[in-house]
């Protein structure tokens, strides 16, 4: 039996809905009010600031996104497969629109403007995602599966702009196909290079 989302899930979710719409400007409590029907002094109740609301919010993120990278480690011990599974879940998110571009990307656009305790967040998001991704194509090199031109890390950074610069492109020009043709040859980079990272 499902338990019904309480009044500071829906805040946290509307707010991430406008988040990824227009950024961490791009809203306000009059507009989560008028979203799920609430007074704005009911929003203040659970989330006194603006920034306190959101640093919550990329806390339940960076979880949400920790519990997927452990459940992609968990069904998919190939290094390659997992990658394919990781750029497929943003494919799909993006196709359907239920995710179309990572929160913390959409914030990392705005890092100059953001209050520190978000901005720090945002980066723990992209430093935990890259030592994902470094420790998957480290994995897939090990055993064989990748050729890596940079070390791990390098890569990793590489990878990871890719994919973020692909939700980007994919939204700007409304292409979702777009995501699939951007990042599909990072994966066949992978398996083609001929130059070793530590050789």
């Amino acid at each position: 039996m499902e338990t019904m989302p309480s009044t500071s899930d829906k805040i946290l979710d509307i707010a991430q809905s406008l988040i990824v719409r227009g950024g961490y400007n791009g809203f306000s409590y009059a507009d989560i009010s008028g979203a799920i029907g609430i007074r704005k002094a009911s929003i203040h109740h659970h989330f006194p600031t603006k920034s306190e609301l959101v640093a919550v919010l990329v806390d339940r993120y960076r979880r949400q996104a920790s519990e997927g990278l452990k459940a992609l480690d968990e069904s998919f011990p190939n290094p390659l497969e997992r990658l394919k599974a990781y750029l497929g879940y943003w494919q799909q998110c993006i196709k359907d629109a239920s995710a179309p571009i990572c929160v913390c990307a959409m914030l990392a656009g705005e890092m100059a403007m953001l209050p520190e305790e978000i901005a720090a967040r945002v980066r723990a998001h992209f430093q935990r995602l890259a030592q994902w991704l470094g420790d998957v194509l480290k994995a897939g090199a090990d055993q064989g599966a990748f050729q890596l031109i940079k070390k791990p890390a390098d890569e990793a950074q590489l990878f990871m702009a890719t994919v973020h610069g692909a939700m980007l492109s994919a939204r700007a020009l409304d292409d979702p196909k777009l995501f699939n043709v951007i990042t599909k040859p990072l994966l066949d980079r992978l398996r083609a290079a001929d130059v070793g990272w530590n050789s």
